[in-house]
C-alpha cells in the first residue's frame, strides 16, 4: 500500500499545472541539499581531527557534550519548517483503506523530509572515522543508533506540539532558560549532556532506552493522530467567531489609512502573519553574528547585517504583497480599488516598522557607535530605496498564502522569479558596494553619508518609482489573479 501511495504522489507531481516550476524548485532544493551534505560530511572530519589532535581529547565525548544543543536546534527547525503531509492524504479518507495504514504512512513520510535525515551524514561520517581510528565497534554502533533515534523523536514531538501553542511557548521558555543557565554556568547542562549521550558508547546496552523512547513516542503519536484523523475534526480548518475592531485615527488618512487598518488587523489575527512579526523581531538580533566571526566585521558584511537588522519586517512582509491578500485578491480587482493607494499603504506600514527597528537597534551602540551608524544608514536606505524595490518584487510573487495555517516551507513553487532575483542587486549588493568602497577610500563618515544620501534620494523620487511599480503590478495583474485562483 505504501508503494502505491508513493506512485500516486509521483504521478501527481508530473501531472500538475505547474510541473516546470515544480521541477525547477526541486533542482534548486537538490543542489541546496548537496551543499549541506558536503558541509556536514566535511564538518565531521574537521570536528573529529580537531578534537583529537588539537584539543587532545576524546571526540565522541566532546561531541556528546554539545548534542543537547544540536537536538534542541533540530526540534526548533522541524517545528518551524516541517509540516504534516495531510493534503495528499485527505482524498483517501473516503476510500476503503484502513485508517491506521494512512496514519502510519503519514508518520513514515515525515522521515523522508531532508530536515529529518540530513544530520545523519554528520553522525555516520563521524562514526566511520572513529571506527577507522580504532574505537570499539559495538560502542560506536550503539552511540550512532541511539543518537539517530533520539533525533528522529523530534518528528513525533513536532506533530504533538504543532497544534498546541501553549505547550510550544512553555517548551521554548524552557529552552531559553536552559541556555541562559548554561551560558552563565549556573547549571552545567553541557556536562549533563556529555554524561548522558556518552553512556551510549560506554554502555552499549543503553541503546534499549532510545529504542523504547522511539517506539513509545511513535505509538503515542499514532494514537493522537488516529483520534483526530477525520475530515470534519482534526483535518478541518478551525472556525472562530469573528470580532470587529477598528483603529479609528487611521480613517482620517482616507483609503491609505483604511488599507493600513486592514493590514494591522491581519497581522494581529493570523498564524502566518504572527510568524512574520516574530521573525521580524528575531532579525533585530542578526547583527550579533558579527561577534562570532571576523568576516562579519568587514564594511560590506556590516552593511549587509544592517539591512537585515532594520529591514526584517520589510523583507518578510513586503515581498509577500499581494500574496497575503490572495484569498480575496480576484474580488478586490473587480472593485474600484485605487492601486497606488493600496501599495502606498503597504509601503507606509513597512517604513513605520523599519523606523521603529532603527530606534530599537540603538543597543548596538554598546558595541561601538561605528556599528550603530552603519545600521542607521542601512535603515535610511531601507526606508528610501529597499521598501520600494521590495514592493516591486512582490508583483512577481504568485504564491498563495493560507492565513489560517502555519507556513512551514522555506520556498514555495510560485515564489521563484528571475525578475525578483534581479531586484536583489539594488536591494543588497548596491548598498554593500557603495558603503564598502566609500569607507575604504574616504572613511566611516563618507560611508554613512553616501548610503543615507541614496536613501533620501529614493524617498524624494518615490512618486516616480511608485508609478513604475504600479505599472508592473497592472502588467502582472491577470497572471496573478489566475495563480491565486488556481489551487494546483
Amino acid at each position: 500500500m505504501f508503494i502505491k501511495f508513493l506512485r500516486l504522489e509521483f504521478k501527481s507531481f508530473f501531472r500538475g499545472s505547474s510541473v516546470g516550476i515544480n521541477l525547477t524548485m526541486k533542482i534548486f532544493r537538490f543542489l541546496g541539499i548537496l551543499y549541506f551534505m558536503g558541509c556536514l560530511i566535511g564538518g565531521a572530519f574537521i570536528a573529529f581531527f580537531y578534537i583529537k589532535e588539537e584539543m587532545n581529547q576524546d571526540p565522541i565525548k566532546i561531541v556528546s557534550k554539545f548534542l543537547i544543543a544540536a537536538w534542541a536546534v533540530d526540534l526548533i527547525c522541524k517545528y518551524i519548517w516541517q509540516e504534516m503531509p495531510t493534503q495528499n492524504i485527505k482524498p483517501f479518507l473516503t476510500l476503503n483503506i484502513p485508517k491506521k495504514t494512512l496514519v502510519n504512512y503519514m508518520l513514515i513520510k515525515t522521515f523522508v523530509s531532508a530536515l529529518s535525515w540530513l544530520n545523519s551524514f554528520f553522525f555516520i561520517t563521524f562514526c566511520g572515522i572513529a571506527l577507522f581510528k580504532g574505537y570499539d565497534f559495538l560502542g560506536v554502533f550503539a552511540w550512532l543508533v541511539s543518537i539517530s533515534l533520539l533525533f528522529y523523536l523530534n518528528n513525533f514531538l513536532n506533530i504533538l506540539f504543532n497544534s498546541n501553542e501553549v505547550i510550544v511557548t512553555i517548551i521554548g521558555s524552557i529552552f531559553l532558560l536552559g541556555a541562559g543557565l548554561s551560558y552563565y554556568n549556573i547549571v552545567p547542562i553541557l556536562s549533563y549532556s556529555e554524561r548522558f549521550f556518552y553512556n551510549f558508547y560506554e554502555r552499549p546496552y543503553f541503546i534499549v532506552l532510545s529504542i523504547i523512547l522511539f517506539f513509545g513516542l511513535w505509538k503515542i503519536c499514532f494514537q493522537y493522530v488516529h483520534k483526530e484523523f477525520y475530515l470534519d475534526q482534526g483535518l478541518e480548518l478551525k472556525k472562530q467567531v469573528g470580532k470587529t475592531e477598528n483603529i479609528a485615527f487611521l480613517n482620517k488618512y482616507g483609503s491609505i489609512g483604511t488599507f493600513i487598518n486592514n493590514d494591522i488587523k491581519m497581522l494581529k489575527r493570523n498564524k502566518v502573519t504572527k510568524g512574520i512579526l516574530f521573525g521580524s523581531f528575531m532579525f533585530l538580533f542578526y547583527g550579533l553574528l558579527m561577534f562570532t566571526s571576523p568576516i562579519y566585521k568587514t564594511p560590506y558584511m556590516m552593511m549587509f547585517m544592517g539591512l537585515f537588522v532594520t529591514g526584517g519586517f520589510q523583507f518578510l512582509f513586503g515581498q509577500r504583497v499581494p500574496a497575503f491578500d490572495s484569498s480575496y485578491y480576484p474580488l478586490m480587482m473587480t472593485l474600484n480599488v485605487p492601486y497606488k493607494e493600496y501599495l502606498k499603504a503597504k509601503w507606509w506600514l513597512m517604513n513605520i516598522v523599519t523606523f521603529i527597528s532603527i530606534f530599537i537597534a540603538l543597543f548596538y551602540a554598546y558595541f561601538g557607535w561605528e556599528v550603530y551608524f552603519t545600521f542607521f544608514a542601512a535603515g535610511i536606505y531601507n526606508i528610501g530605496v529597499n521598501s520600494q524595490f521590495t514592493l516591486w518584487s512582490g508583483a512577481f510573487n504568485k504564491t498563495q498564502i493560507d492565513l489560517n495555517s502555519k507556513e512551514k516551507r522555506i520556498g514555495q513553487k510560485n515564489s521563484f522569479s528571475l525578475k525578483a532575483l534581479l531586484l536583489l542587486i539594488p536591494k543588497m549588493l548596491l548598498p554593500m558596494a557603495v558603503f564598502g568602497i566609500s569607507k575604504h577610500f574616504f572613511g566611516m563618515t563618507a560611508g554613512v553619508v553616501s548610503i543615507a544620501v541614496l536613501g533620501l534620494f529614493g524617498f524624494i523620487i518615490r512618486e516616480k518609482i511608485f508609478d513604475i511599480i504600479v505599472k508592473h503590478y497592472k502588467v502582472e495583474k491577470y497572471s496573478t489573479i489566475d495563480a491565486f485562483k488556481n489551487k494546483d
